[in-house]
């Protein structure tokens, strides 16, 4: 077989390195993939679909880093301000970021392969050592990986091109950005095509099923029937501070996005966990119904174009508490928005963690008060994200102290059931449903988290859920974009913080609003000065910086940066 190099938008790629795990912005060498030119075996089939996923291994922690930081409720310190990931912590977001550069330009990869495969599949050929079951399944894997690549470029940049050709695209069809609507309607397409011919489902849940299929439809349909805003309509708010005009839904599209909620719903084969702990880590792999569709991993230098680095980053240097981990939560004050009996809380977000590794005496194993506490918070650090810090076993309050005990070949769980819970209780509180429906979608999701039953369904309480139940999942930006709430939610959130009060804005500020700094002998804890006064510069960098215009991400150069000839979005 031989070796094709990737290109795309008319760049040789320049990508990460798999090697350095400690840091998730490295660039790397030209990819290659192994392909042949014709099919001959079911084999080459299922490969020539499977070229279209190792794209993906490269952004598991990339969205992290773009949508995340893009929030009120994260902040990037993954190197000093004037590294990718601070960038857009700090909304200073340009066409040279590194992770707008990334995400687009690899989604566009793995798109290229994905037109490989539908158009091989479309060939007109028979051969002895190949069945149409594999060229369905073939088919089915690319239309699925082609739409939910679409799906996250028509979400973060709007209009975009809409590349359908195999073989060398045309300069108009890299650089034409075509309208939203039409590449939903794409969208739309692929992913009913690819649900009437994938499985029922797979155990394997990084292999696309009806389910997932339906799974992204209804993503899909909810999104859509927001009307998203054009081109136009982001350049009236670019420069502002003000949100534009709340959405008038698409009443059909609601529908549709019910009706594919439904779908993944009654087919049986996914379901909440009853445990909220028993979906993240190890044992979740494969195990748990909650899982729809997962991005695989096998881990840095095991095959994998990237090890997840999502397991990493949120905590970088573990029970180091005076280094500054890649990304975390804005705020100490984002614990308060998790009730403390919600079961969702200590795997969401964290102040105390005990160190497996550090035993007070020889006394007995796996009894908690027996290992050391480590506590994230003022004076010397912040809290940290919890649903991707790899647990023990047996003692799930506590972790290893080692970066051996932190795989980094965990799936990424791209959609779980829960979200169609929160999809099917949006849609129907938009379609007047929300008494019925939407109700008792929402009223299972805090049933398991040990919260009372809401007896209405407001928007607030509704974007609550949202919030609580997917925390530090990639999807507040999306929902904060569709609800026309982006700016505001800036504004008005992040000046209520702890940390965004004058007393943090430098270390002479905190030593005189919190007492004289110590040097930690004697029991004492050291004051982490330059931390908090970050932190404080950071959530003012928000609200200082943030306009209309970042309800776009700006359209990069490619990976090596080349202009990709495709015209810019407002205010970028």
């Amino acid at each position: 077989m031989k070796r094709l190099k990737i290109q795309v938008i008319t760049t040789a790629f320049l990508l990460l390195s798999p090697a350095l795990f400690i840091t998730c912005s490295d660039k790397e060498d030209d990819p290659v993939v192994l392909q042949d030119s014709r099919w001959k075996t079911d084999q080459d089939a299922l490969a020539s679909a499977s070229a279209a996923y190792p794209p993906w291994q490269r952004l598991s922690s990339s969205f992290s880093f773009l949508v995340e930081s893009a929030t009120a409720s994260t902040i990037s310190f993954e190197g000093a301000d004037d590294a990718d990931g601070p960038l857009v912590s700090l909304f200073l977001t340009d066409v040279n970021n590194w992770y707008p550069t990334k995400i687009f330009n690899y989604l566009y990869v793995s798109i290229a392969e994905a037109n490989r495969t539908i158009a091989e599949a479309d060939s007109s050929y028979s051969s002895a050592s190949l069945s149409q079951s594999a060229i369905d399944l073939a088919k089915g894997r690319a239309l699925f990986i082609r739409a939910l690549a679409y799906s996250y470029l028509v979400g973060l940049w709007g209009e975009t091109p809409l590349i359908l050709t195999a073989h060398s695209p045309s300069t108009a069809e890299q650089t034409t950005r075509k309208p939203i609507d039409e590449i939903y309607a794409q969208i739309v397409k692929d992913l009913t095509e690819a649900e009437a011919i994938l499985p029922s489902f797979d155990p394997i849940r990084s292999n696309p099923t009806k389910g997932a299929a339906n799974a992204i439809l209804a993503r899909t349909w909810l999104q859509w029937a927001a009307k998203p805003l054009s081109q136009s309509e982001v350049a009236a708010i670019a420069t502002g501070k003000t949100d534009p005009p709340a959405a008038t839904w698409d009443k059909t599209r609601l529908e549709k996005a019910l009706e594919a909620a439904n779908k993944v719903i009654e087919s049986g084969n996914y379901s909440l966990e009853e445990d909220y702990a028993k979906l993240w880590g190890v044992i979740a792999e494969d195990r748990s119904l909650e899982h729809i569709f997962t991005i695989h991993h096998d881990g840095d230098n095991q095959g994998d174009a990237q090890g997840n680095h999502q397991t990493h980053c949120p905590f970088t240097f573990r029970f180091d508490l005076y280094e500054d981990n890649h990304i975390g939560p804005s705020d100490v004050t984002l614990l308060k928005r998790f009730a403390d009996n919600d079961a969702r809380k200590k795997w969401s977000i964290i102040d105390q963690l005990y160190n497996y590794d550090e035993k007070i005496g020889n006394a007995t194993p796996n009894v908690l008060a027996n290992y050391k506490r480590y506590d994230f918070t003022f004076p010397v650090t912040s809290p940290r994200i919890a649903k991707f810090i790899h647990r023990n076993a047996s003692l799930p309050e506590a972790a290893p102290s080692s970066q051996d005990g932190q795989p980094n070949n965990i799936n990424r769980i791209e959609i779980r059931y829960a979200e169609i819970l929160l999809i099917k209780a949006e849609a129907a509180l938009n379609l007047g449903q929300g008494a019925t429906t939407g109700l008792q979608a929402i009223n299972l999701l805090r049933t398991r988290a040990k919260q009372p039953a809401l007896t209405t369904l407001t928007q607030e309480n509704l974007e609550n859920e949202w919030y609580l139940e997917l925390f530090f999942e990639q999807r507040e930006w999306f929902n904060l974009v569709r609800w026309r709430k982006l700016v505001s939610n800036i504004l008005t959130e992040t000046p209520k913080y702890e940390y965004y009060k004058d007393d943090y804005a430098t270390v002479a500020a905190i030593a005189a609003s919190k007492g004289a700094e110590n040097d930690g002998t004697n029991g004492k804890t050291k004051t982490n000065y330059p931390f908090f006064a970050k932190i404080y510069k950071h959530l003012h960098a928000k609200t200082d910086n943030v306009t209309g215009k970042f309800y776009r991400f700006p359209i990069p150069k490619g990976l090596k940066g080349n202009d990709l000839g495709i015209t810019q979005n407002p205010g970028y």
